[in-house]
């Protein structure tokens, strides 16, 4: 391991080494554990399947108090639908910086309150305090939990080769959605108002949940939807790779039939960046058993949600496909996201 540890989530081979082997207390109640690529784990209770995700408390004042806890619940939300059940309870610890003002709190609070109440989500408990060197964006932690049935989760273990994967909205919705929120008046300067305007819209796709519960609606595991990722950090391209990795299986995708959000290219292509590698929350991958993926699409237009089936999981000795122009390449994992340098580089540019 380096000495000088890299920025944001530790590696895969660092968890594999340092966190995994190291889980405390055995118990056959953990139905899925800590995986890469696994958004949530799953534990039964009383005969039934309850998912947990935890995650920081990301509050960027930069985006305003009321869009900056919209995406903050969100966040956590979108990992959480992703097993498949419906997020239902939250706990969360705030620790704010001291320079938080009561005002900037009641904005905040009161949006999540209201986000949370829309999801069907019940604050359940938490620690609420201001203290000297806490900073944003990392305010805290949450964690919030899924109940249902003991055969309505998912998890990559259910997905089998032959299973179709479909894409929702396409690449680099978080990257745009940041870019567009942040720097408006210089993408206004380049592509004109009402472009500016549409692509800061994109911010509110930043959330899977009506992705997720849309999905498994159509059904689920041998009727249906095997497993759901959330595209985070190194977007579609990693998401790919993670979801099928997890599975223990391989994947052949074709790059021309993802969907594609308005403004996305152009954005991306101004500030440098390969959208399909870039951070994506909103972005939703999922494995769907063949007979049910057209009908998964389907539903998900119905609720304005743009989606496509974009290849298959294939038997792990087919390896990792990715196919460009007709022509097939090694589908890796980008490691490290490009947004970040791009992101900080252009507020150092722009800034004032």
């Amino acid at each position: 391991m380096s000495e000088i540890p890299e920025i944001g989530k530790i590696s895969p081979e660092i968890f594999s080494e340092l966190i995994y082997p190291r889980l405390g207390a055995k118990d056959n109640k953990v139905l899925v554990g800590p995986q890469n690529g696994v958004d949530v784990g799953i534990i039964e209770i009383g005969g039934k399947a309850v998912s947990l995700t935890t995650d920081p408390v990301f509050i960027v004042p930069a985006y305003g108090w009321e869009r900056s806890a919209w995406f903050a619940i969100h966040i956590l939300a979108s990992d959480s639908a992703t097993s498949g059940l419906q997020p239902k309870y939250l706990t969360i610890d705030l620790n704010l910086p001291m320079e938080m003002t009561k005002q900037q709190l009641t904005v905040m609070w009161d949006t999540m309150h209201k986000e949370c109440a829309r999801l069907g989500i019940a604050v359940v408990t938490g620690h609420t305090g201001r203290y000297e060197n806490c900073h944003y964006p990392m305010v805290g932690g949450a964690t919030v939990i899924g109940v249902g049935e003991i055969d309505e989760y998912v998890t990559p273990r259910f997905a089998k080769a032959g299973d179709k994967l479909i894409i929702t909205k396409g690449p680099a919705i978080e990257a745009v959605g940041i870019f567009a929120t942040m720097f408006p008046k210089l993408i206004t300067e380049k592509f004109g108002e009402a472009f500016s305007k549409k692509a800061e819209q994109i911010f509110y796709k930043m959330t899977t949940v009506d992705d997720a519960m849309t999905a498994v609606g159509v059904g689920r595991r041998d009727n249906g939807v095997t497993a759901m990722h959330d595209a985070t950090e190194c977007g579609i391209w990693g998401g790919l790779f993670e979801i099928a990795q997890a599975g223990g299986l391989g994947a052949r995708v074709e790059k021309e039939k993802i969907v594609i959000e308005e403004c996305i290219e152009e954005i991306c292509r101004f500030f440098g960046i390969d959208p399909f590698a870039s951070i994506s929350e909103g972005t939703q991958i999922i494995s769907c058993r063949p007979h049910k993926a057209q009908a998964v699409v389907d539903a998900l237009a119905k609720k304005d949600i743009k989606a496509s089936i974009v290849g298959e999981l294939t038997p792990p000795e087919k390896g990792m496909v990715l196919v460009i122009g007709g022509i097939e390449k090694k589908l890796e994992h980008p490691i490290v996201d490009p947004f970040w340098k791009a992101f900080y580089g252009a507020a150092e540019k722009y800034k004032g």
